[in-house]
């Protein structure tokens, strides 16, 4: 296998496709603080900050998880399992990806920086939860609100109350559908003594916690619009928000799992969409004409 083939395989390992979940509230996070447009600058080095740091933490994880993955029949074809890379070469990528992720942190604002570590911690205990906590979700959750949050502190230089909503906001979005796609491992994690909701409260426990935290997460935005005094295309991008989540629970009504990859890929990569393209419009034609 050559090097294209290894970083084709490496790419597809770390799903770098599922960047369209966390990268669309990052950019939500920047237009929001900065109540306006972001300068190019600032734009490269998110988009960079999160290249590195959504490829060390899904590199880190399948790393860490490579024993795991290797004995769970959905995840044994996986990169490392299926020995298409070596964990020598997975370590490099993951020393690169968070080298890039601290220079753009520092090309950002040193509070950007000095923040790094704490979103590195979250990062690699993500990757552990499994073993010994249900809240395995929550902490992902917890990973991905960095994205919005970050952002704001690189266009601010600041934490602030809307950023915290939005940061929220992204969590509970997040530990939801994580929810949903951990019941596909329900069987294995359950026989092999992992820690998850899905283990902890059933198919129809699951559903419900993950029901509750959208409807939580729908609030959180809710209260952005009125704090931010946001305008209508940003309202209209808010109920486009609240039906595509709800249809993303009806696939699910029942208990119907057959639906999940649906639910779990296609609604969720069109919700970030959404949310940023409607504040996008907010912010060009709302305040500007205001």
């Amino acid at each position: 296998m050559n090097l294209f083939d290894k970083i084709k395989v490496f790419l597809e390992m770390i799903k770098f496709s599922h960047t369209i979940f966390a990268l669309p509230f990052a950019f939500t996070g920047a237009l929001l603080a900065a109540r306006g447009l972001p300068t190019a600058y600032q734009t490269l080095w998110i988009l960079m900050a999160m290249v590195g740091a959504r490829t060390a933490a899904m590199s880190l994880n399948r790393l860490i998880d490579a024993e795991i993955d290797g004995q769970n029949p959905r995840t044994r074809g996986r990169a490392l399992p299926a020995g298409l890379l070596s964990k020598g070469m997975v370590a490099v990528f993951i020393v690169l990806s968070l080298t890039l992720m601290l220079f753009a942190a520092r090309m950002l604002n040193p509070l950007c920086l000095y923040l790094s570590p704490v979103a590195l911690f979250f990062l690699v205990l993500y990757s552990y939860c499994k073993r010994f906590t249900a809240l395995a979700h929550v902490v992902l959750g917890l990973c991905l609100a960095a994205a919005p949050l970050g952002a704001w502190i690189a266009i601010a230089g600041t934490i602030e109350l809307p950023a915290v909503l939005l940061a929220l906001a992204v969590l509970l979005w997040v530990a939801g559908f994580d929810i949903l796609y951990a019941l596909k491992d329900l069987e294995f994690d359950r026989t092999r003594g992992l820690h998850s909701i899905p283990v902890r409260l059933g198919v129809s426990g699951s559903l419900w916690t993950a029901r509750i935290f959208h409807l939580l997460m729908i609030a959180l935005l809710t209260g952005l619009f009125f704090l931010l005094h946001l305008g209508p295309y940003f309202l209209v991008g808010l109920t486009i928000t609240v039906i595509l989540t709800a249809y993303e629970h009806w696939l699910l009504r029942d208990g119907d799992l057959t639906r999940l990859d649906a639910a779990f890929f296609n609604m969720n990569g069109y919700i970030s969409v959404t949310v940023l393209v409607f504040t996008l419009l907010d912010i060009l034609f709302h305040r500007g004409g205001a």
